[in-house]
């Protein structure tokens, strides 16, 4: 008989990296269910509810870089725990500032981003410390898709606190959420990296971060590109889904948030699918190169079919199927750009992450915002939609030429 497969200590760290992702999605979503009774009760046009929605991402963007190459010098248990206890509280403050101004709560939001911008790359620092190479695209995809469950558990979970309880509720109750992890994270994580695991040449003394040769190498800048347009469809599905049911097929606030929530769960299954597909096609011998392009060419047309198709649904069932497709074919680019930095520049995969996620970001600023400035001029998504397949198009086409899996930066 085959020998039972042992709980190893970076399974224990990849699921509180997925688990802190979780929770930095369902505080930052909340807002987009929340946002419809906000509208009502503030008075806010679409285009104001748009600019609520992107001011979390000034705040992602602007420690994003910096995050990366704190968690590089300092180790990702420490900057993750401060980042997740840092936006635990300005979720809880959420309420409180949108009640005092607009500019409160633009300012909260803000603050949201600037700790939720280490998430990522202080998990990915985690996953180079703890993981065996061969298990990388799984373990990132694993945690990563912690931010589908994250949307799937806080639309509708939303939608019914605040029908039933007012839309203060759900920012109080997730802020107290992430205490609870922070507490738990500094109790079982430690510092250092796996004994199991042979450390990079290298890396047992800090040193200069090469920032030159990182932005100046191709395959960095196909992530980065990769990053920008896989988000561009993410973010703009992640604001503004709820909108679009309840205003494309009239559904109820709770359902609008139980149909925007379902094709995440097809997100969570297709990106781990994914991340265990090309693992083993690599230990089958296949190219890494060859790999990441499958894994993200399938990402970024196969969501670019499905939602040039979606203007086209006649009701909300089949707008919900084309969205099951979406996100599903997208969650493929976690092991497409999203486990490729491990690749091009193993030991700066954390600051390439922290670069790319910085471009990776701007949807949220510029997309979301296009995307209420746009349904408000056109009086419905279809612009908005076509614009994403644009972008996700013009992103195949660069990773396709510039994509590498080879190592490029020592």
């Amino acid at each position: 008989m085959p020998e039972p497969r042992r709980w190893l200590a970076w399974h224990t760290v990849v699921l509180l990296c997925g688990a802190a992702v979780f929770i930095s999605y369902i505080d930052r979503t909340n807002i987009s269910v929340a946002a419809i009774p906000m509208q009502e009760q503030f008075g806010w046009t679409e285009t104001t509810k748009g600019y609520v929605l992107s001011a979390f991402f000034v705040g992602y963007v602007a420690l994003m870089a910096v995050s990366g190459a704190l968690a590089n010098r300092f180790g990702g248990r420490i900057v993750l725990g401060v980042a997740v206890l840092w936006w635990s509280l300005f979720t809880a403050l959420t309420p409180p500032a949108a009640t005092l101004s607009l500019a409160m709560l633009i300012t909260a939001r803000i603050a949201l981003g600037l700790g939720e911008a280490a998430v990522f790359p202080a998990s990915i620092n985690m996953v180079g410390r703890w993981v065996p190479v061969e298990h990388r695209s799984r373990a990132v995809a694993l945690f990563s898709s912690g931010l589908s469950l994250g949307t799937m558990v806080s639309l509708p979970l939303t939608g019914w606190m605040v029908r039933d309880y007012g839309w203060p509720v759900p920012f109080y109750v997730f802020g107290a959420l992430g205490l609870v992890w922070a507490w738990y994270w500094f109790t079982r994580v430690r510092e250092g990296r796996s004994p199991d695991l042979p450390a990079e040449p290298g890396s047992a003394a800090p040193r200069a971060i090469p920032w030159g040769k990182l932005v100046s190498t191709p395959a960095v800048w196909a992530i980065v590109v990769a990053h920008f347009c896989s988000n561009w469809s993410l973010y703009v599905l992640l604001a503004w889904l709820p909108s679009y049911f309840k205003s494309a097929f009239g559904v109820s606030l709770a359902n609008a948030g139980i149909l925007s929530a379902a094709p995440w769960a097809a997100y969570f299954v297709m990106a781990n699918v994914g991340g265990v597909w090309a693992d083993r096609l690599m230990a089958r011998g296949r190219s890494r190169t060859s790999v990441r392009k499958q894994m993200q060419l399938t990402a970024l047309l196969g969501a670019s079919l499905f939602l040039g198709l979606l203007p086209l649904a006649p009701s909300a069932a089949a707008g919900t199927a084309l969205m099951f497709g979406a996100c599903g074919t997208l969650a493929f680019c976690l092991s497409g750009f999203g486990a490729n930095p491990f690749d091009v520049a193993p030991r700066y995969a954390d600051v390439v992450w922290g670069i790319s996620n910085t471009m990776g970001t701007m949807p949220g600023i510029f997309g979301v915002a296009i995307t209420g400035w746009l349904v408000d001029r056109t009086g419905s998504f279809t612009a908005p939609l076509l614009l994403t397949v644009a972008v996700s198009l013009a992103g195949a086409a660069f990773y396709a030429v510039f994509a590498s899996g080879e190592k490029k930066v020592e």
